[in-house]
């Protein structure tokens, strides 16, 4: 049976919420003295009948960014929110927005900034305004060139994001995966290339999306795997792909040939850096964000709200594929 004070409570919180009252405007309704009229509101919030939800696009969701810190190990969380999100594309693009952020805000600033390519990263380079830092060096952390027009916009996305710092862009000149693991092996050793990949392994901070596994991947999309071949590494137990390496849900090597004829740096250089920024959001990526956080491949993650739930083993319904 509810008791007067829970009735109280919730009337007193139509008025503050609903009705615009203030607490002295309830008290003289509800014949209350304004202190018990504000008891009545904490009253109302801690038995959960008052839910408080911000809906600007750059709203964050920092309750589940503190739960990530305390449970997962992670430095730092960004999550935004879902609210009066339609559809994957526009929480894709929410996520960017609070990277490009989170990156203008990161202090020290990064001298030499590793980035990987993809369609979440080239969102990230748009959202970044001009100036975000000044003189950074952006260097590519595996290979990027793509074998169609479609999806070549590894070049472009490090350009970007140093253009917009006054800085420079180092391109990796090879293509992601060799067919021949001997072609691979000559193109690393070429002494251009191991340059850069020098380069890219002592950056100072890495920024890097995730790939789903399944035929929506950049690598099908650019031409490097087909859909078959996705599938058997899905067999194989593939949850995704980060920096071009197919992982499983332990965040370890599904395919070691595969990942041999794989330019770029190792995922065992990524858990020994210091500042590790994964991009990831959707619905899709769920399994292979709890691998990488789970299997240490990240220090900092930028997120949607369900993403993080999923991390942190909670459910979470959100779903656009009928929206």
């Amino acid at each position: 049976m509810i008791d007067s004070d829970e009735l109280l409570s919730i009337r007193a919180a139509e008025l503050y919420y609903e009705e615009d009252k203030t607490q002295d405007e309830i008290g003289s309704i509800l014949r209350l003295t304004r202190w018990k009229v504000g008891r009545l509101l904490a009253q109302a919030k801690s038995n959960g009948f008052i839910r408080i939800e911000i809906v600007h696009p750059r709203a964050r969701r920092l309750p589940i960014e503190r739960r990530l810190r305390e449970t997962t190990g992670l430095t730092d969380a960004i999550v935004v929110s879902s609210a009066g999100v339609s559809s994957e594309e526009e929480l894709q693009s929410r996520t960017a927005q609070a990277a490009a952020d989170y990156l203008t805000s990161l202090r020290p600033i990064p001298r030499t900034l590793g980035i990987s390519w993809g369609r979440t990263l080239h969102d990230v380079s748009n959202h970044l305004k001009s100036g975000w830092a000044p003189g950074v060096n952006v260097v590519q952390i595996n290979g990027g060139v793509s074998l169609n027009k479609r999806a070549g916009t590894a070049a472009t996305t490090a350009v970007t994001i140093a253009d917009k710092a006054s800085g420079s862009a180092t391109l990796l000149p090879s293509p992601a995966i060799l067919e021949r693991l001997e072609t691979k092996q000559a193109i690393e050793s070429d002494r251009a290339v191991a340059a850069v990949l020098d380069m890219g392994r002592s950056a100072s901070a890495f920024l890097f999306s995730a790939g789903q596994a399944d035929s929506n991947s950049a690598h099908v999309d650019s031409g490097y795997l087909t859909p078959a071949q996705v599938d058997e590494l899905v067999r194989k137990g593939a949850v995704g792909d980060i920096v071009g390496r197919y992982i499983d849900s332990n965040g370890n090597i599904v395919d070691p040939e595969l990942d041999g004829r794989t330019v770029g740096i190792s995922l065992s250089q990524l858990r020994r850096s210091k500042t590790a920024i994964a991009v990831i959001s959707g619905r899709q990526k769920h399994p292979v964000a709890r691998a990488i956080v789970g299997s240490g491949l990240c220090t900092v993650l930028v997120t949607d709200e369900a993403t993080a739930l999923a991390v942190l083993g909670e459910h979470d319904a959100t779903d656009f594929s009928h929206s």
